[in-house]
């Protein structure tokens, strides 16, 4: 007599549901995370072209600011180069008047300070622009001490006043007294503030005083 297992092939049959199930699970699973990564791809793609089309907008910002400030930059440049050259004209200027009315105050500071019983025989430029040589005669030695002098104290030479030379020349004939040929070096100069005034000359006493 033949016996069939009913009850084994009705427990395989129960097994086969539970493992399409579980399949079935294990597919949904794999396809949330695929959709899950092309979500995510496409998010990312999606950003990272937004953030290139921004930063090649600011790309372009800056290189338009970059050109104006290159314009403004040149502009500046040449506002300096024409400030520099207006002032080396006027400095020019300056310095023109400057020579013109140097010689006009040296010889009138000259003629100021020049005491009685002297007198100038030559008056040239020295090595220097501003040095000046002076030649002459006088009497005594008091009135070249006070020529020196009277030139100190006019704030247009500098101190102190070398006097080169001096030595006494032997009288002409026709003339009484002794000569005193003398050469002074000068630098001439510009006073920082007004000028003080030459000392004056003593009025001569007046006869039967």
């Amino acid at each position: 007599m033949i016996k069939i297992n009913l009850l084994r092939v009705e427990r395989q049959a129960a097994k086969k549901p539970i493992g399409f199930h579980v399949a079935q699970q294990l597919t949904l699973a794999c396809g949330l995370i695929l959709l899950g990564a092309a979500i995510f791809i496409g998010w990312r793609y999606w950003s990272l072209g937004t953030q290139s089309a921004q930063l090649d907008t600011d790309i372009v910002n800056a290189q338009n600011e970059a050109a104006r400030l290159r314009t403004i930059l040149a502009q500046v440049q040449q506002f300096e180069e024409r400030s520099a050259q207006l002032q080396q004209r006027v400095s020019l200027i300056e310095q023109l008047r400057r020579d013109q009315t140097g010689p006009v105050h040296m010889l009138d500071q000259i003629s100021r300070a020049l005491p009685p019983m002297l007198w100038l025989t030559d008056l040239k430029q020295g090595a220097n622009p501003d040095e000046v040589m002076m030649e002459g005669r006088c009497t005594t030695l008091t009135g070249l001490s006070d020529f020196v002098g009277n030139l100190e104290q006019s704030g247009y030479f500098r101190k102190s006043v070398e006097i080169v030379s001096s030595q006494t020349e032997a009288p002409a004939a026709a003339q009484r007294g002794e000569l005193i040929r003398f050469s002074i070096k000068a630098i001439f100069q510009r006073p920082a503030g007004p000028a003080p005034s030459p000392p004056a000359t003593p009025p001569a006493a007046k006869p039967g005083a």
